[in-house]
């Protein structure tokens, strides 16, 4: 070391974290091999992601299973002399519990021919159509940046417009189903288009805009089925229409043994695909996209930011009144009232997001969702409160939308945004201890 040489340059280019290190199976830093990169970039997925979180959600429900359960509470007083018993308690509770549930959303066994023991599939399938064609709407929506909670309202007025110009006609089925369908798809996009357009004109947030809009929806086909002559049935004084034509009803797709799965599924199908094909194959998906991801940018690239917002609000609220007219052209055919859309407007939201906005994905969490509904009918003959399983729905979406809390439960590695953010912590309390 020459004399003229600093001292702290010295200590500095000593320093071990600043001296390259050699990389090999020789030094104990072999680079991550092509198998180990998939593995890792498989576990940091939303595929697992989303399965963890619904395992995690279950295995939550069955400890609330099991607190509720009276044998288990029973056994429980005496679990210091026998713990046995409050153990086998437990295990009767939760497992009890869950076939319940796959017996009545999946397969039944007990049932005595093979058409009873599929049965309870169908069930589940009729339950998610439309809780499918809703989350699709909602979804939409979402890609386009615009957070859509007025799927309630936009199939209230579905059923509405159903109603009106659909219900009194005297048509052949060919003729009175698809009308009936199409009065439906076009109330809720005219509904949902409203939204569109009041943001695009008075830039009013989209979710104000539809939390008040519901409201009006509710309200307005309430007075029209008070109101004789309008929707309100002929020789009755209740809130409620006369019943669907038949026909303007969906046939059953499987045959009378099947009731609650109709060709309304087969509707909600050909909407994924339609959906799917919008979004990420054309050129409307495209700027669709390019809206959700940076409005200014779009507007900087010549796109009609203020056209596009009334498009995806139309084709969110037409997808809405589809989820409608599965109601009243499958579900409910007796004649509906103001609550037709039974909390499917609102189940939408959880549903799309599951489905991360995602055609496939959205169409996949409906599917999952009408199992734990038609499921939780069984679930609830076994003294089982159907809360619970309100409950796992909420607790899958919130640990989806948590995925370090899902990576720290599971113990799954962090992903780059996540290594960089921690990096980016530590080097600020350094600089702050310095």
């Amino acid at each position: 070391m020459s004399e003229s040489t600093p001292t702290h340059e010295v200590e500095h280019s000593a320093r071990p974290e600043d001296t390259p290190r050699a990389v090999g199976p020789l030094f104990g830093d072999e680079p991550p091999t092509g198998g180990t990169v998939f593995l890792r970039e498989l576990m940091r997925g939303s595929a697992v992601t989303t399965i963890l979180a619904i395992v995690l959600a279950l295995l939550v429900g069955g400890v609330l299973i099991a607190l509720t359960n009276e044998d288990v509470q029973t056994a429980a007083r005496y679990f210091f002399w026998r713990p046995g018993d409050t153990f086998a308690a437990i295990w009767n509770s939760v497992a009890g519990g869950y076939e319940a549930l796959f017996r009545g959303a999946v397969f039944n066994p007990k049932g005595n021919d093979f058409a009873a023991q599929i049965r309870p599939l169908t069930n589940s399938l009729g339950f998610a159509a439309p809780l499918i064609a809703a989350g699709l709407g909602v979804a939409l929506a979402f890609r386009a940046g615009l957070f859509n909670i007025g799927a309630r309202g936009q199939m209230l007025i579905g059923a509405m417009f159903a109603g009106l110009f659909a219900f009194n006609l005297d048509l052949p089925m060919w003729i009175h189903l698809p009308l009936t369908l199409l009065a439906g798809i076009v109330g809720g996009a005219l509904w949902g288009g409203l939204v569109g357009l009041l943001k695009a004109k008075t830039g009013a947030h989209e979710v104000i805009l539809t939390i008040m809009l519901n409201y009006v929806a509710f309200y307005l086909l309430l007075w029209m089925l008070r109101t004789p002559g309008l929707l309100q049935a002929e020789g009755s004084n209740q809130p409620q229409t006369r019943p669907t034509p038949e026909s303007a009803q969906f046939p059953n797709l499987l045959g009378a043994q099947f009731p609650n799965l109709d060709w309304g599924f087969v509707v909600v199908i050909a909407a994924t695909v339609f959906v799917w094909w919008l979004i990420e194959r054309s050129s409307l998906g495209l700027r669709l996209r390019a809206l959700g991801e940076n409005p200014h940018a779009a507007r900087a690239a010549g796109m009609s930011v203020d056209r596009l917002y009334i498009y995806a609000m139309l084709f969110a609220g037409g997808l809405a009144g589809l989820a409608a007219m599965n109601q009243i052209q499958g579900t409910v055919t007796s004649g509906f009232g103001a609550t037709i859309d039974a909390g499917i407007g609102f189940d939408a939201i959880t549903v799309a997001l599951l489905g991360r906005s995602r055609a496939w994905g959205t169409f996949a969490a409906g599917i999952l969702f009408g199992a734990l509904k038609a499921g939780s009918f069984s679930m609830q003959a076994q003294g089982i409160p159907v809360d619970i399983v309100l409950v796992v729905q909420s607790l899958i979406v919130l640990f989806i939308a948590a995925p370090p809390l899902l990576r720290a439960v599971f113990f799954l590695p962090k992903t780059d945004a996540e290594k960089a953010a921690a990096a980016r912590a530590k080097a600020a309390k350094k600089a702050v201890a310095a």
